[in-house]
C-alpha cells in the first residue's frame, strides 16, 4: 500500500460545521485512523491548522484538532530547506499553484509520495500528482 498525503482542509472540514465536505472527511479520516488508509502529512499542515483557528479567534478548537489529527496520523514528513527551494522552483513553473501547495507537492515528491487527499482542485495541475477526493 503506497501513502496519501492528506492536506488541511480534510481534517478542518471534520472537524468544522455542517459543510457538505464534512462527512467523507470524517469517513477518510476514520479509515486513516483503523489502518485501511496509509497517511502521512508534513509540518506546514500543522503550522495552517494553528494559523487558521488563530486567526479566527477559535485557537482552543485549533489545538484539539491539531492533537486529535497528529494522534490519526502520526507521520508527519519535515518542510526543509531543499524542499522549500523545491517549492520555489515549482511556483515559477506553475503559476497558478498556491504557495503552501507547492510546499506540500515538494515534500511529496521528495518522499515519493503521488497521491493527495484534498478538496483543493489546485493540486490536479500539478504534474506527477494524483489528487483523491474524499467521498
Amino acid at each position: 500500500m503506497s501513502s496519501v498525503f492528506i492536506d488541511v482542509n480534510i481534517p478542518m472540514y471534520a472537524a468544522g460545521g455542517d459543510h457538505p465536505h464534512k462527512s467523507p472527511s470524517v469517513r477518510f479520516l476514520r479509515r486513516v485512523a483503523e489502518g485501511a488508509v496509509e497517511a502521512v502529512t508534513d509540518a506546514e499542515v500543522f503550522q495552517e491548522l494553528l494559523h487558521r483557528y488563530r486567526a479566527i479567534g477559535r485557537l482552543s478548537d485549533g489545538l484539539a484538532v491539531y492533537d486529535q489529527f497528529r494522534r490519526i496520523v502520526p507521520v508527519v514528513l519535515p518542510v526543509s530547506i531543499g524542499a522549500v527551494d523545491d517549492a520555489r522552483a515549482l511556483l515559477g513553473s506553475a503559476p497558478n499553484v498556491g504557495s503552501r501547495d507547492a510546499i506540500h507537492v515538494a515534500v511529496m515528491r521528495r518522499s515519493r509520495i503521488t497521491r493527495v487527499a484534498s478538496f483543493d482542485a489546485g493540486f490536479d495541475a500539478i504534474k506527477g500528482i494524483r489528487r483523491i477526493v474524499p467521498r
